[in-house]
Formats: C-alpha cells, structure tokens, sequence
C-alpha cells in the first residue's frame, strides 16, 4: 500500500495550468514584430510553455533529456508479433552502444539520453546510459490474468518518476521525452486505449512491427479478450494499468507526473507513451496540460488518444519506431517557441507600437 500512496502523492503534487500567464503569452505575441498569429501553432505553444513554467516569457528548454523505458510482455506467447523476446534487451544493449535512431536523433538535437530498465526479461549488463530499476522479468500475459500487481505497477511508476526527478534535480534537464523499447507493448497500449477512451479494439490496434493481415486480427482479438477477461474500471487508473498495461507504460506515466509536478514540458513520443499519458491523466487530471504531442504516430491508437486528450501533434512523418524518435524531432520547435516570445522585440520596440 506504500507504493500506492507514493503514486497518489505524486499525482497530487501536480498543480494545474497557469491559464493566466497562457493568455498573457498570447497577447505578447500579438505585440512582437510580426503580423499577428504570423508564427501559426508556433505561438500557442509558446503560451502552452507559459501556462507550464507560470511565467511569461517561459525559461527556455536548453536542456532536453530522453528517458527510454524498457521492458517485455507475456502477451508475446500469444503471436502478436513475429519478433521474439529476446530483441527487446538487445535493442537496449544497442541504445547502450549507441547504434540505434534514438541515439542519433538525440545526438542531432542536443539532448541527453537515460534508458530504464524496468520490466526486460534478459539480464543487462551495466551501463552509464543505464537505469536498472526492474520490477519483474516481463509482465504475466495481459489476456489470460493481470499484466501484474498493483505494487508492481505501482513501483514501475514510481522507478519512472525517480529518473525524471533526478534529471531535473540534479541535471538541470528543462525538457523531457518519453521514448519506450518492449516487444508486444502496442498491445498493451492499444488495450488501455479502449479502456480509457472506449474505443473498440479493431479502431485502437495497429500493426506495430509491421505485422500482416492475419496477425493483425489474432491481435485484435487478444485485445479484446483482455478487455472482456478485466472488465477494467477506469475509475481505478493504476488498476487498470496493472491487469492490462506495461511496466514500461507504467514508468512513463511517472515521467509524466515528475515533469508536470516541476512545471517541466513533457514530449510524448507515440502510442506507447501516449497511451501512458492517458493514465497519467486518469491519476492527475492537470497532467494533461503538461505534455506536448511530438508527432502524429502511424498507429491508429495514437491518434484517438490525441484527440481524447484534444493535443494536435507538432510533426506527421508516418513514423512508428518508438523509442522516443518521434518526440525528439519535435525539441526544435519546442525551444524556437520559448526562444520566439523571450527574444523578439515589439512592435513598439522597432517603431511600429
């Protein structure tokens, strides 16, 4: 009961949006040397930024961090993807070595990279890059009993939210991405989805590692019988993210509610980590009004969460690799939005006023 009461307490400290200060970011716009809303969606997160930070001009995001959280799922007996277990924990030894898209897309934007162990089925060897904070080799699988406890969900939450704490403390990181690295984990995504938004299976499953046809259904079906086997309650978040979520959707909810607990923009990447934010904001309503959709995912689940959440994605580049590519390519226009409404003279300033 410990956890839970952690995870609670987490979710409490989450203040809500400074709406004021948003609206006082959208009138400065209106008075920079441009035409007015000349900078299109750029301005609004300019002012999403402000509402975050409760200051206008908001502190610029220097310093981006991506946390890859990792871990395996049980659903993966059941042929929901044609890749084996075994490639979650060497695609984290690749993040490691520094061979994968994350690595050079971190690189190109400058941002510093974390991955967290908490659910690999495979012992790692350790790593500067590496978290080891594993909860349990892999979930049980999710449509024939509970993905896992409540403590164990509960404890993936709170591993999550202590590296983003760290981060923030102790390295100064003013912007976070979630990234995330689990064979199988679509399906546990596309189950929470159906649980929190209501959409039906056939609308929120996707095809993940580029599965064909026939697998395709057989994945459908396994989230629906999840579904039906639960009867989740989402009344009840962490609940529901123990019996059908991942450990490592469970880790990227706690980066969520530690960035939105400092006032830290949070960059969702794709369906993993926005079916995260679904739970994040089920525990903490205000988290919602702290994490900016980085890309549009080519899941179809990404983007009924996205219009649930009503958070209109910065880029739409068909991607659906995960491991937090997508949310790092948008850093760029995150910090040109803070950098825009801090560093721009007036219109009264150039004479025009």
């Amino acid at each position: 009961m410990a956890l839970e009461e952690k995870v609670s307490e987490l979710a409490a400290e989450v203040p809500p949006f400074d709406g004021d200060v948003a609206e006082e970011a959208r009138r400065r716009y209106l008075g920079l040397a441009k035409p007015p809303f000349s900078l299109g969606r750029l301005e609004e997160i300019g002012a999403r930024l402000a509402g975050m930070a409760g200051e206008c001009p908001p502190p610029f995001p220097e310093s981006p961090a991506v946390v890859v959280c990792a871990g395996d799922h049980g659903v993966l007996e059941r042929g929901v993807s044609p890749w084996p277990r075994a490639v979650t924990a060497a695609m984290v030894s690749n993040f490691c070595r520094g061979g994968a898209a994350v690595n050079a897309i971190a690189t190109t934007v400058g941002a510093r990279m974390s991955v967290l162990d908490v659910g690999v089925a495979s012992e790692l060897e350790s790593h500067p890059l590496l978290r080891a904070a594993k909860v349990r080799r892999g979930t049980g699988d999710l449509s024939r009993g509970p993905a896992m406890s409540r403590e164990e969900a509960a404890r993936a939450v709170m591993a999550g939210a202590g590296v983003a704490e760290e981060l923030v403390e102790s390295g100064g990181v003013s912007l976070l991405v979630t990234g995330d690295m689990g064979i199988g984990n679509t399906t546990a995504a596309a189950c929470l989805i159906s649980a929190f938004t209501g959409s039906p299976p056939d609308k929120t499953t996707g095809r993940g590692t580029g599965i064909d046809d026939k697998t395709l259904k057989l994945k459908v079906n396994v989230v629906e019988e999840a579904l039906e086997l639960h009867a989740p309650d989402t009344e009840d978040p962490l609940g529901v993210l123990a019996v059908i979520g991942g450990l490592e959707h469970a880790a990227i909810v706690g980066v969520i509610l530690t960035g939105a607990v400092y006032g830290v923009p949070v960059v969702l990447d794709g369906v993993v980590s926005n079916s995260a934010a679904l739970v994040a904001r089920a525990l903490a309503s205000h988290s919602a009004d702290y994490v900016i959709a980085g890309h549009r995912s080519a899941e179809p689940g990404s983007r009924i969460v996205l219009e649930y959440l009503e958070l209109e994605p910065l880029l739409d580049l068909g991607m659906r690799l995960g491991e937090g590519t997508g949310g790092l390519l948008a850093v760029p226009l995150v910090q040109a939005a803070a950098r825009t409404l801090a560093e721009m003279t007036t219109l009264q300033e150039v004479g025009l006023g």
